[in-house]
C-alpha cells in the first residue's frame, strides 16, 4: 500500500435491531416438506374380484338351473310312472269286479263241478243255532 492512498474505516456492522413481539409482526407461513405424490393405486385386483364374483354367480345361476332342468325331468318321468300304475290298478280292480259278479262265480263254480243248493242254511254264530233246512247240494 502507499502512502498516499485513503485510509478508509474498518467496517462496523449495523447495530442489530431488537426482535418485535409476535403479535404485531405478520404471521408468516409454516414450512413443510412436502413428499412426492403417492404412486396411484392400480383398480387390477378390484377389477379381476368383480369379474371373479360375476363368474362364481353365472356358473352358480348355471347349475341351479341344469339341476332344476334335471329335477323337472325326473319328476315328469315319476308322474309319467304313477299314471301307468294307477291305470294298471284301475285296470286290476275292473277285473277283480267282474271276476265277482255273481254269474261268473255261478259259471265257475259249475265248471268246477259243483251244484247249487236247493235250500239254505244258516248257523248263528252267538249261540250256535242253525236256521232254515240243511239239506246236502245235488240231493234236494
Amino acid at each position: 500500500m502507499s502512502a498516499t492512498a485513503p485510509l478508509r474505516a474498518p467496517h462496523v456492522p449495523a447495530p442489530l435491531a431488537q426482535p418485535t413481539p409476535a403479535a404485531s409482526r405478520p404471521a408468516a407461513p409454516r414450512l413443510r416438506v412436502v413428499h412426492a405424490p403417492h404412486q396411484a393405486r392400480t383398480r387390477v385386483p378390484f377389477v379381476a374380484a368383480c369379474m371373479a364374483v360375476l363368474v362364481v354367480s353365472l356358473l352358480a345361476v348355471l347349475l341351479l338351473n341344469t339341476r332344476m332342468a334335471q329335477g323337472e325331468y325326473t319328476r315328469y318321468a315319476l308322474q309319467t310312472r304313477l299314471a301307468q300304475s294307477a291305470q294298471n290298478q284301475q285296470r286290476i280292480a275292473t277285473a277283480l269286479d267282474e271276476a265277482a259278479a255273481p254269474a261268473r262265480l255261478a259259471a265257475a263254480a259249475e265248471q268246477l263241478g259243483m251244484v247249487p243248493s236247493p235250500g239254505g242254511a244258516y248257523l248263528r254264530l252267538a249261540d250256535g243255532a242253525v236256521l232254515g233246512d240243511p239239506v246236502p247240494a245235488g240231493l234236494g
